[in-house]
């Protein structure tokens, strides 16, 4: 049986390979995990496929806030050239239109965590926007904040930027319309986690342009774009525990790594909790039991 590491993508990011197709283009989530970053040697068992089935259940959830671009993620629709690779890459891909990508990030943020805590200790304000005084690391905002930043290549850092400065780079127009959806899709999103145990940090979105239509591409929504935090140990005034990846982040800033490539080799216990974190945010958020389809895939 055909792997899908034997397969060449057109493009590849820090955790998908990515298929152009013409019109279409084929999007596989990788098992690889980045950090500050850069991409780190050992891959988390089933990252992938959590990625893309949050992704879907949230796309099919908030389908009617903003357009997106799925077509299809059945492994029937897999075009034939793709075919014999179906077993490794069933519930890890996801069969797209294709977007010219807008060069920014939308990044929403709920609470005070991260670098915007950091930056509030300094100054008042998250990425320029003042904000009331009196907040403690991980307050719940007044409102949900909009704080672009750059899109950068595979080992540099995003930055962040003014939405004046997103205006400068995409024009006013659209500049508008991603941060008023990506507002709306993070509250919509969030209320639903809320109900369901997992309060949504924070989070960032990518839109691109599908026949002039602003729609939402990528991932969206998962442990690796987002911050989720249990409800149930929700405390004000100091950091908290995670579904996501700053379990790893945690473990790297206290290995004495300087976050500058290559990242050092995860112990197997932190891989192995890893792992199993990211697989209780998807149970939890969708009410589903996760149930592995294809194997592991995209070791660096």
């Amino acid at each position: 049986m055909p792997q899908p590491q034997e397969l060449k993508p057109t493009s590849q990011g820090k955790v998908r390979d990515l298929f152009d197709l013409g019109d279409t283009m084929l999007l596989v989530a990788s098992d690889r995990l980045s950090a500050f970053d850069v991409v780190l040697p050992d891959p988390i068992p089933y990252k992938g496929e959590v990625l893309t089935k949050v992704s879907l259940f949230w796309f099919d959830l908030l389908g009617d806030v903003v357009a997106n671009h799925l077509i299809s993620a059945d492994v029937e629709d897999l075009p034939e050239e793709f075919s014999a690779y179906a077993e490794g890459l069933a519930g890890r891909f996801m069969l797209v239109k294709k977007a010219k990508v807008f060069p920014v990030e939308c990044i929403v943020r709920g609470y005070l965590a991260g670098s915007g805590w950091n930056e509030y200790r300094r100054s008042g304000t998250v990425c320029g926007q003042k904000l009331p005084e009196g907040l403690v690391e991980s307050s719940r905002l007044p409102e949900p904040i909009f704080t672009p930043s750059t899109k950068a290549a595979i080992g540099d850092h995003d930055e962040n930027i003014s939405f004046e400065a997103m205006v400068d780079i995409i024009g006013e127009e659209y500049a508008n319309t991603l941060r008023d959806a990506s507002i709306e899709v993070y509250k919509r999103a969030a209320e639903h986690a809320l109900e369901r145990g997992i309060i949504i940090a924070d989070t960032k979105f990518e839109f691109g342009l599908v026949d002039g239509v602003v729609t939402l591409v990528d991932e969206v929504l998962t442990p690796d774009s987002s911050r989720f935090w249990p409800v149930e140990s929700y405390e004000p005034g100091q950091g908290q525990p995670s579904f996501d990846k700053q379990f790893v982040r945690d473990w790297l800033q206290s290995s004495g790594w300087d976050k500058t490539p290559p990242a050092p080799e995860l112990p197997e216990d932190i891989i192995t909790v890893t792992a199993e974190k990211y697989i209780e945010a998807y149970e939890m958020i969708t009410h589903e039991p996760f149930i592995p389809e294809g194997d592991q895939y995209g070791t660096p």
